[in-house]
């Protein structure tokens, strides 16, 4: 369906895909780009409200939007640009209903063998990769801790390549207490830190069995409380004068690690 113009109130919530506070009253994310929308629209758990594309992006997607239930309006790009506020190069965007926020529960842990826990960690291209290695290393759930940045921000869910919306995730609720949960759920719980008294990925004797991988954000790492939770206290060794990794380097090395077991 052709968009009419800048007022054309089909479209008028994507004049707001920068503003958070009405999106959150909405109840909506967005999803940007071709590939995003495309693996969005291949998961049946989510609910596409509407999709916005140039004709370009529209041709390119093909059968993909010829199978979406959602109402599709097309623009050209300087119509589209102008209705975002922005410059929309990738030509795709995508309405998204929110699920309400899980916190995790014994029926949450009960399915997972893998989990990455994340305390801290709010740069959405930290988080949006964090979720993209998640997906590629086999981790069943993500763990949100404190002070963590949202998974389904727009720039989070373009760095994870739609990760994102695939990878399950839950809010920890109580912390540190949370980490106790799992550990009573028969996890052993890998907290990453550079600290020089870690014992080095390669000799960390963990048993196999149910694993969470645990990173904190760069700079401030985990808290004292969360690295007095866990049962391992692990460093990625490295040689040279650098002393750390980015959190998602470091993060994917320990997955790929433990995807081994």
């Amino acid at each position: 369906m052709p968009v009419d113009g800048f007022d054309d109130p089909r479209v008028a919530d994507y004049r707001h895909i920068a503003d958070l506070p009405h999106l959150q009253a909405r109840s909506i994310f967005v999803a940007e780009g071709r590939l995003v929308v495309q693996r969005l629209l291949a998961l049946p758990q989510w609910h596409t409200e509407s999709i916005l594309v140039t004709k370009a992006a529209a041709d390119s997607l093909g059968a993909a939007l010829d199978a979406a239930r959602a109402p599709i309006y097309v623009a050209d790009q300087s119509l589209m640009n102008a209705i975002a506020g922005f410059n929309i190069h990738r030509g795709c965007l995508a309405l998204v209903s929110r699920v309400p926020a899980r916190v995790i529960d014994r029926s949450v842990i009960a399915r997972a063998r893998r989990i990455l826990i994340l305390e801290g960690v709010n740069n959405p291209d930290n988080v949006g990769g964090l979720f993209r290695s998640a997906d590629a290393f086999g981790v069943d759930l993500v763990v949100l801790g404190p002070d963590c940045g949202d998974p389904l921000y727009r720039k989070a869910i373009r760095t994870s390549m739609a990760s994102a919306l695939s990878v399950p995730f839950a809010a920890a609720g109580s912390w540190p207490a949370a980490i106790g949960e799992l550990r009573d759920a028969g996890f052993q719980v890998v907290a990453l830190t550079p600290a020089e008294s870690a014992t080095p990925l390669p000799h960390a004797n963990v048993p196999p069995g149910k694993i969470a991988v645990m990173v904190g954000a760069e700079g401030a790492g985990l808290s004292a409380a969360a690295l007095a939770a866990a049962d391992f206290r692990v460093r990625v060794p490295m040689r040279g004068a650098i002393d750390s990794l980015n959190v998602t380097t470091a993060a994917s090395i320990a997955l790929y690690h433990f995807s081994l077991h």
